[in-house]
């Protein structure tokens, strides 16, 4: 991509599939005219304030336009349509335009101005895009995953950001609070040689920006594991659904990282095509290389969890059997317990039973009156409790 030396007008460029017919015929008046106030973004670069009173149709979501010649602000815009005019004053000048959750008439206004194309202007009103990166003429459409680490709930935040990268503008539209590119863009205007490399240099700069801001989210997601590991071996309950959901976001992490490898790769295969500067392609390349980083890294988490998963299945299996092996003990020695009291009830069942005969006192029992009767009862009691006390021994039940 060269920049241009002067821009002239592009002719009108309509979609009539996106909007309705009645919509269509207000969307000039709809840009111009003024309309209700929309809230801002809960955080990145700040919003300008409108000049004249009320804020317009297309300011709604603008988060921040710039324009820029020779690497330096020549121009701050508040509206679209103010930017499309500064730019078109400024020869040889570039716009940057931040857009945050835009609606569709300033996607198609911007689209109409800048000639782009219908498909990433689908992609960019619909979001949940994975990353990509197609060309669609002079217009680059790049899609990238951001990602953030929130220290209080433990979790990775995933943001969208929809960039547009043309001869003489960068458009940037963000659908969630990562990244902050307040920080990219105080960044680039303090270089202004860097920024005067032109538009693949502020994609640079975001890129870099994304990529960095991986690096907390892998050192959060390390310590979350280390954390994991030791809960694993306490035999924490609740430390396999933690698991899970650490699996889930690195899932997630891993589809925002793996492919802007290939992305990157395709951006410096186009070096010499599209004539990028040498500084330019070295600073590309070293994105490249903390990309490949981080995607290795996200990779060894994922297999990471994937072995603690096993591990905590397999010692939740061990706990288990431990708790039915002291349970089928308790249950054996509580028979035995039973066994022994069973047993001495059987003994003691005889003599009762024989003391409770001759108890009854009946005129009409001949061993009253037999003097031999009680050394007998007292004889036939003991030889029937030895003889169970024997049988018992025997079997194991004394």
């Amino acid at each position: 991509m060269s920049e241009r030396s002067s821009r002239t007008p592009r002719p009108p460029r309509r979609y009539p599939w996106l909007r309705p017919t009645a919509a269509r015929e207000t969307d000039s008046a709809a840009r111009s005219s003024p309309g209700p106030h929309h809230p801002g973004p809960p955080r990145g670069e700040p919003v300008p304030a409108a000049s004249g009173g009320a804020p317009a149709e297309d300011e709604r979501s603008v988060v921040d336009a710039a324009v820029y010649r020779g690497g330096r602000r020549v121009g701050s815009p508040t509206t679209l349509a103010a930017t499309y005019r500064r730019l078109r004053e400024q020869p040889g000048a570039m716009a940057w335009i931040g857009l945050y959750r835009p609606s569709e008439a300033e996607l198609l206004s911007l689209a109409e101005e800048f000639d782009l194309h219908k498909l990433a202007i689908e992609d960019a009103m619909e979001a949940h895009q994975r990353p990509k990166l197609e060309r669609y003429g002079e217009t680059l459409f790049v899609v990238l995953r951001a990602a953030r680490y929130l220290d209080a709930p433990e979790e990775v935040d995933f943001g969208e950001l929809h960039i547009f990268v043309g001869p003489d503008f960068v458009i940037t539209v963000r659908h969630g609070a990562a990244p902050d590119l307040s920080a990219v863009r105080t960044r680039m205007e303090s270089t202004p040689e860097l920024l005067a490399l032109g538009p693949e240099a502020v994609l640079y700069a975001i890129l870099d920006a994304v990529v960095d801001g991986y690096a907390p989210v892998v050192a959060g997601v390390q310590n979350d594991i280390d954390e994991i590991e030791t809960e694993v071996f306490r035999g924490d309950p609740e430390v396999s659904r933690r698991i899970y959901e650490l699996s889930r976001e690195m899932v997630e992490f891993q589809r925002a990282t793996r492919p802007l490898v290939g992305m990157l790769r395709g951006l410096m295969a186009g070096f010499d095509k599209y004539g990028t500067d040498e500084e330019l392609q070295r600073y590309l390349r070293d994105v490249a290389d903390h990309v490949t980083h981080t995607s290795e890294r996200v990779d060894g988490f994922r297999s990471a969890l994937t072995d603690i998963l096993a591990v905590n299945a397999t010692l939740v299996t061990q706990q288990q059997n431990a708790e039915m092996r002291a349970l089928a003990e308790a249950g054996f020695e509580q028979n035995e317990e039973v066994k022994k009291i069973s047993a001495w009830a059987a003994i003691l069942f005889a003599p009762t039973l024989v003391g409770t005969i001759y108890g009854m006192n009946f005129d009409h029992m001949p061993e009253l009156h037999w003097a031999l009767g009680y050394p007998f009862a007292v004889l036939l009691m003991a030889a029937v409790c030895v003889s169970l006390y024997v049988i018992f021994k025997r079997r194991d039940w004394l």
